[in-house]
């Protein structure tokens, strides 16, 4: 299936039709909920949390007491590791941080959107606990036009 989360800059503008939208075209728009796979994955979670940043509060726990399932947690932004805390999951997909945007060669993050957007830039994480992050820098932009050592990229990620 199709999976998405919304971000901050759909929240602020009409997120109902840009999740209608995103419906329309055959995708399930998480917020703050999780759903098993089909087998053979139905082992596996995705739980899709609500934008830290301009949405409501990120819902904890990830899954009922007990329930073991692999946890693949999609949110906008890497922030989110501040309302997770020790919450256990085994992979969290982010994005938001655009690489810094504007960065040095190096890519070393200038301007960044948030607390944890510089140390959780672009790439792969291991955040302690067994859990990984993964962010990518995206393809929009921002209010300037411009990327520096930051160029947009979408990440295929293989689960395994």
């Amino acid at each position: 299936g199709i999976h998405a989360v919304m971000g901050n800059h759909d929240l602020w503008a009409d997120d109902a039709a840009i999740a209608r939208a995103l419906e329309a075209a055959g995708a399930r728009v998480l917020v703050n909920e999780q759903v098993a796979l089909p087998a053979p994955f139905a082992h596996v979670a995705l739980v899709g949390l609500d934008d830290p940043w301009t949405g409501s509060r990120p819902r904890l726990p990830l899954l009922p007491p007990g329930d073991e399932r692999v946890r693949v947690v999609l949110a906008h932004a890497p922030e989110i590791m501040l309302h997770l805390g020790d919450e256990p999951f085994e992979l969290a997909l982010c994005g938001h941080t655009h690489g810094g945007h504007i960065a040095l060669p190096g890519e070393v993050p200038v301007l960044v959107p948030g607390p944890l957007s510089r140390r959780y830039a672009h790439g792969r994480y291991d955040v302690g606990g067994g859990r990984t992050l993964i962010v990518s820098r995206g393809i929009g932009g921002t209010e300037v036009a411009l990327r520096t050592f930051a160029d947009p990229d979408i990440l295929i990620v293989e689960l395994g």
